[in-house]
């Protein structure tokens, strides 16, 4: 697969943070310490995985009258901390909608793949449709910050507003803000601020009293919106489990409201849990 097309790229905020995920080296991207995930000394993190997805496909073929409603990564291979390449490929460039391919690989072999949606905006149809109840939180700077996990410190700035972090049965919601470029020196637009923490609907979803016990195989985020902002608002909306296979999903918030939802599938992991080595 290859970049095919270049469209106008919607405004983002400069990536001028003091650490990345990646550095571009020739036609690959070279990942940084920060990329680590916590399964694995020698793993990347699957949100810097969605991440970088999202990060190539709007800087390539973002057009502020598409809206990226849909992205969707598999995540079939335990990707290893080396150096990737990422090909995007449209498949349908219609007149309202266009749809993506994308495979990363690295020495050679694939270790992620995903699919996107853009759909053409435009005006809104006539007449009211149920929503649900407005999410009526605690603003970002009115919930006091979280730092650590055990041994392994986050790589972003997460602020719980109940049910715990990872640890804990109660019902989690939480606010982030990234803190670091996902490429270096290249800004972060907003659909990609919310690709690349789209992973953490599986440990909100899937974690309980014990701790988080299940790896993700995938992720699809659907967005009506791109978030206004650095605050990205997560609150778990259903967690099912059956023979060490389990569903869960989020809700997606920015401050002025709902944005769209993150949906993840994910494998028992029995002998490991966050931050020790992962079996899958």
């Amino acid at each position: 697969m290859a970049d095919t097309w270049r469209g106008a790229r919607p405004a983002g905020i400069l990536a001028a943070m003091q650490h990345s995920f990646f550095e571009r080296a020739g036609d690959a991207f070279a990942p940084t310490d920060r990329a680590r995930g916590p399964w694995g000394h020698d793993t990347l993190h699957g949100r810097v995985v969605a991440g970088l997805f999202g990060h190539c496909m709007e800087h390539q073929l973002g057009d502020p009258s598409l809206q990226f409603a849909r992205l969707s990564v598999d995540l079939f291979r335990m990707p290893k901390m080396r150096p990737v390449q990422v090909a995007i490929e449209p498949v349908r460039e219609g007149r309202r909608i266009r749809v993506l391919q994308a495979e990363m690989t690295s020495e050679g072999r694939s270790i992620a793949r995903a699919s996107a949606v853009q759909l053409r905006k435009g005006e809104a149809p006539p007449g009211q449709v149920w929503q649900p109840e407005p999410w009526d939180v605690p603003p970002p700077e009115e919930t006091p910050p979280f730092t650590r996990h055990g041994e392994w410190t986050p790589i972003w700035e997460t602020r719980p507003i109940g049910g715990g972090h990872f640890i804990g049965r109660g019902r989690k919601r939480m606010w982030i803000r990234e803190t670091h470029a996902v490429v270096a020196g290249e800004d972060l637009l907003p659909f990609t601020r919310v690709a690349v923490c789209a992973d953490i609907a599986s440990p909100l979803a899937h974690s309980g009293d014990q701790g988080l016990h299940y790896v993700n195989a995938d992720i699809t985020l659907y967005l009506h919106r791109v978030p206004i902002g650095e605050w990205v608002g997560w609150e778990v909306r259903d967690h099912q489990a059956d023979a060490g296979v389990a569903i869960g999903e989020c809700r997606v918030y920015d401050q002025a409201g709902p944005i769209g939802t993150s949906s993840v599938c994910a494998l028992a992991n029995p002998r490991s849990s966050l931050g020790r080595e992962a079996e899958a």
